[in-house]
């Protein structure tokens, strides 16, 4: 076989695999009429051949998956409208998905309040003054049961957005499942569980990084024989952009978290096709159009390339970096508040041309408090005009081929392997990111071995944690771009320009006092009414799996089964583990 072989079939491949693969019906023509094709490229291999690196940038559906996962792009399926929401008690927020089920949503998301986060009741003393605010208050399974009612788990992808307590929330969830009537292993959605980011940016743990590593590891077993079809672990790159990382740190950041991921499962001996599909990425889409684009596109093409080059993975599906997004609340303003669905519209523009799998809009009243109706409904029909009238669905990455998106594609690339190198180093390796085939080795040695596995992402990154680097690194940007405002070099509307406005004061949603004293009341009355000796027995076995190599999932929807609260069940570990402190950093 020559060389120029692969480039020779590159447009004949997608073609096959476009008439092979399911189309929408739709009408996929401009609003004038004029057809237009499913992908545009080289129109022969000889226009590739002349294409600089077009291998980098291939066709939909094609290693590296720059321009898509899928050869038909939107034509096949478009991403989904999965709006994050919650707010007040269980209740309130069923009532908020039912609305955006009703008015065209394809999935639900999560929001949980601060108690729920770190992994408190409502009536923890700690909670005071937070229950229902940030998201939905959800103490035991009986919550859940109450937050889907009539809404089909079987039937409804669902994200659930949550880091430290995600594993008994999970088993909450599930539970729920078994009380409709729902076999779990059928549930399709994604949990976030993504611990590394807390340490980098949120700030919402529990335990320190180990105990929470051994938690996600057997997550991902029991989801990889249990629950086929459902994420346990999204990688989020959304709250490190929304503490004020540049795009190429976000970029670098959650892929070295995802690389962290995958030798953990390797580290458990599991197989890499099998549980990276599970796998998913959360991405913020900032203001700047342009490079969010190139970001999207160069994360689908490095996360292809080290799964297959360095972490063996051989299938697509392991290769492919599926993610949901959501538009950039930092840049939302309370200046001029309307303002924002501008913003909103383009971000979520970006999103969609970078090839976003599911996305959540942000509504314009965000910055000030949590949306209200008429705000969530504004945000849902960004994306449905985004989708229905724009034409942008009828074309796969339809600035493939830009000189500036390529260009701009190739230099965020290039700094997230500039970011990689330092991560490595900071583990003690001697290696860099394009040392592919000694890196592979390393893995390959390693796995099955988590006491003694060279791990050489993971190291780096605890390292990192350790170090305070991650929140150095992000502080400085931060610290970089306001100053940039404070001098007029970077501009916002309605902040540093273009202040005068005729804006009145929105009328936003507040959560009543009153919301707080009935849940805790409910909780009080649950916590009652339940069997006291089996809960205790419950939690006790727990701790005593906690201390063995068993996986924790069954004991923990033991517990979860007999009304155990969250805050018992992460207390009940808080006192086993320890509960992590944040080093000094001055």
């Amino acid at each position: 076989m020559t060389q120029d072989t692969p480039q020779k079939d590159a447009r004949l491949r997608w073609q096959e695999r476009y008439e092979r693969s399911r189309v929408r019906e739709a009408d996929f023509t401009t609003v004038s009429g004029m057809e237009v094709d499913p992908a545009y490229g080289p129109v022969d291999a000889a226009a590739e051949a002349a294409y600089p690196n077009f291998e980098s940038i291939g066709w939909p559906g094609e290693f590296p998956f720059t321009r898509g996962l899928y050869p038909t792009g939107y034509r096949g399926r478009t991403w989904t409208i999965r709006q994050f929401a919650g707010f007040g008690n269980a209740q309130q927020t069923n009532e908020r998905y039912k609305m955006i089920l009703g008015r065209g949503g394809g999935g639900l998301s999560v929001a949980f309040d601060m108690p729920t986060l770190m992994g408190r009741d409502s009536d923890d003393p700690k909670s005071l003054g937070e229950v229902g605010h940030c998201g939905v208050a959800i103490d035991t399974a009986a919550d859940m049961d109450v937050l889907f009612d009539q809404i089909p788990l079987a039937d409804v992808t669902t994200s659930m957005t949550i880091s430290g307590p995600a594993v008994p929330i999970f088993c909450m969830m599930l539970v729920a499942a078994e009380r409709q009537g729902t076999d779990p292993g059928v549930l399709n959605g994604t949990l976030q569980t993504d611990i590394f980011k807390e340490y980098i940016a949120q700030k919402e743990w529990l335990f320190g990084p180990e105990p929470h590593l051994r938690l996600i590891g057997d997550l991902m077993e029991y989801c990889a024989e249990k629950i086929p079809d459902y994420k346990p672990l999204s990688v989020s790159g959304y709250h490190i952009r929304e503490a004020g990382s540049t795009a190429a740190q976000e970029l670098a950041y959650t892929l070295a978290d995802g690389f962290g991921y995958v030798e953990l499962g390797l580290s458990r001996g599991l197989d890499v096709d099998t549980f990276a599909p599970g796998l998913s990425f959360f991405f913020d889409s900032h203001v700047d159009f342009f490079e969010e684009i190139a970001k999207f596109r160069a994360a689908r093409r490095i996360w292809a390339r080290w799964l297959r080059d360095v972490y063996g993975a051989t299938t697509e599906k392991a290769q492919w970096l599926r993610f949901h997004t959501q538009t950039a609340g930092v840049s939302l303003t309370a200046q001029q508040p309307y303002n924002n669905v501008v913003r909103t519209g383009i971000e979520a523009l970006a999103a969609v041309l970078g090839g976003t799998n599911s996305l959540h809009t942000n509504a314009l009243d965000e910055t000030l408090a949590l949306p209200s109706e008429q705000a969530a409904e504004i945000a849902l029909r960004t994306q449905q005009v985004i989708m229905e009238e724009t034409g942008v669905v009828n074309v796969a990455d339809p600035l493939g081929g830009s000189w500036y998106v390529e260009a701009l594609t190739d230099k965020i690339e290039a700094e997230a392997e500039r970011i990689f190198d330092q991560i490595l180093a900071m583990g003690g390796s001697t290696l860099t990111s394009g040392d592919t085939e000694a890196l592979a080795e390393q893995v390959r040695q390693s796995v099955g071995d988590a006491e003694n596995g060279v791990w050489p992402m993971t190291r780096g990154i605890l390292r990192g944690i350790e170090d305070g680097w991650f929140m150095g690194e992000i502080a400085e940007a931060a610290f970089q771009y306001q100053v940039a405002l404070e001098k007029g070099d970077k501009k916002i509307v309605g902040v540093n320009c273009h202040e005068e406005s005729v804006t009145h004061q929105l009328e936003i949603l507040r959560v009543s006092h009153e919301v707080e004293v009935e849940q805790v009341r409910a909780l009080g009355a649950r916590k009652a009414e339940r069997d006291h000796a089996a809960v205790e027995a419950a939690l006790a076995r727990l701790v005593d799996v906690s201390r063995t190599d068993e996986n924790m999932i069954p004991a923990m929807l033991d517990a979860c089964r007999v009304e155990a609260t969250l805050g018992e069940i992460c207390d009940a570990l808080r006192a086993e583990w320890g509960e992590y402190r944040e080093p000094a950093r001055f």
